[in-house]
């Protein structure tokens, strides 16, 4: 399995602001759903932020999100661990297949594939 980025997601509502924020330090938006808003550095566009207000079909805001290239394999592997997961495996409206899982530490994460 390759791992293709990591995003830290800042549950935040104040999306304008944060943007604003972080556009001091070179960011740019690259998507913006209303509930979640990634930014991205113009160079180097896998250093990625998201904020999010909510998550439109999860139970929770993620702490973490990680795509990698076969997410049913990262699920099959994370499942026969016994680790909680947090949202099931499913293919999302805006394209991605993923799932919730918490690590051992506590933290939810968002394990994600493009479709």
């Amino acid at each position: 399995m390759v791992v293709r980025r990591v995003v830290p997601n800042i549950s935040s509502d104040a999306a304008q602001e944060t943007r604003a924020f972080y556009g001091l330090l070179g960011f740019e938006e690259v998507m913006d759903l209303g509930w979640i808003t990634t930014l991205a550095s113009p160079s180097q566009p896998a250093a990625q932020v998201s904020f999010m207000a909510y998550d439109k079909t999860a139970p929770v805001v993620p702490d973490m999100s990680v795509e990698v290239d076969d997410v049913d394999a990262a699920y099959a592997a994370v499942r026969e661990t016994g680790a909680e997961i947090v949202h099931p495996l499913q293919d999302e409206e805006w394209g991605v297949r993923r799932f919730f899982v918490r690590d051992p530490n506590g933290r939810v994460v968002n394990v994600l594939g493009h479709r």
